[in-house]
């Protein structure tokens, strides 16, 4: 079992294996997207297999693939079936932008993906085309429609809630758990570095959201497990679906947090919003020894903060954009 210095266990590894991107959304790329790390600097897909195998047998049991947008990197399909074949991952899952879904999820749930997580931000056409910088509504439906096809469960659609864009689609999202088996997750704003879209104004607070949603009946509250992450578990009754919702702004949930993040260039970070990051990729390029690796996990657990600084004066945005650390 990985423990923290706040006796947190740390059970959760987020792998980023691209910063491409084939959206730009404005809270988290520039129009003209961002530097790009080259093919070189990348993790290869042995180097992120070694690391997983490693940690497994530290206490990392979940495993979730992000980017930029993971479906985008070239035969992404065997790094899943590889680490689909690793013991002690039991939970191996994937964040997606959904352009690429109709496409990848017959193969996605054949070589290991059990759920995927969708971000989703509106259901009108023209909203996507602002927010996203690109026209890929129809694909992203498709891509949903497709993933509930092939069994993956739970499909769950993360909607960044926006005050002035989208609090007027609060209950058309809550209104698809009624009618299909999704999990529709609510996220509050957050800043992120690169971009000037986020305002505290635009905040939409977990609260509000609720206060919403109570027009349309109850919030009946879902038992979780272990795998639910920030995320409070509710339903309407009769529905089909759930309702998540993750309040890093109005109620920080730090004192919970169970994971790491590998970055595509090999950087390991123990928080989101900290620019302490661990080198591992010099070291595999090295052929360290497992002692090694195993070291500067340690060294990661020990540096991981208690919370972040996000509801106070001390925060500070980091400096890698959002795509170059992983969703």
């Amino acid at each position: 079992m990985l423990m923290d210095n706040f006796a947190r266990r740390i059970n959760y590894l987020r792998v980023s294996v691209t910063d491409r991107c084939n959206l730009r959304c404005r809270y988290c790329m520039p129009e003209e997207g961002i530097p790009l790390t080259s093919h070189e600097e990348v993790l290869r897909y042995e180097e992120i297999l070694r690391v997983i195998r490693l940690f497994g047998q530290l206490g990392i049991n979940k495993i979730r693939l992000t980017g930029g947008e993971p479906l985008a990197r070239k035969e992404v399909l065997d790094l899943i079936h590889g680490i689909s074949q690793i013991q002690e991952i039991r939970d191996l899952s994937v964040t997606t932008n959904g352009v690429l879904l109709g496409e990848f999820a017959a193969d996605l749930a054949r070589v290991g993906i059990k759920r995927i997580n969708i971000s989703l931000d509106t259901l009108n056409r023209e909203k996507f085309a602002y927010i996203t910088r690109r026209d890929r509504f129809p694909e992203v439906q498709t891509g949903i429609e497709k993933a509930i096809e092939v069994g993956l469960s739970p499909v769950k659609l993360n909607v960044v809630a926006i005050k002035g864009f989208n609090d007027d689609e609060i209950l058309q999202f809550t209104r698809l758990t009624m009618e299909k088996p999704l999990t529709v997750r609510f996220i509050e704003f957050m800043p992120t570095a690169g971009v000037d879209f986020w305002n505290r104004d635009h905040v939409l607070t977990v609260d509000r959201i609720k206060e919403k949603i109570g027009k349309m009946g109850t919030l009946i509250p879902v038992n979780g497990d272990e795998r639910d992450g920030p995320a409070e578990r509710f339903r309407l009754q009769g529905a089909v679906g759930e309702l998540g919702f993750i309040s890093p702004i109005s109620s920080y949930f730090c004192k919970n947090c169970n994971r790491l993040r590998l970055t595509p260039d090999g950087k390991l970070r123990a928080c989101l919003f900290s620019d302490n990051e661990i080198d591992l990729r010099s070291h595999l390029r090295n052929r360290c020894s497992d002692k090694k690796l195993r070291d500067l996990l340690t060294t990661a657990l020990h540096n991981k903060p208690q919370r972040h600084r996000m509801d106070t004066s001390q925060f500070r945005k980091c400096q890698r954009n959002m795509a170059a650390i992983g969703g």
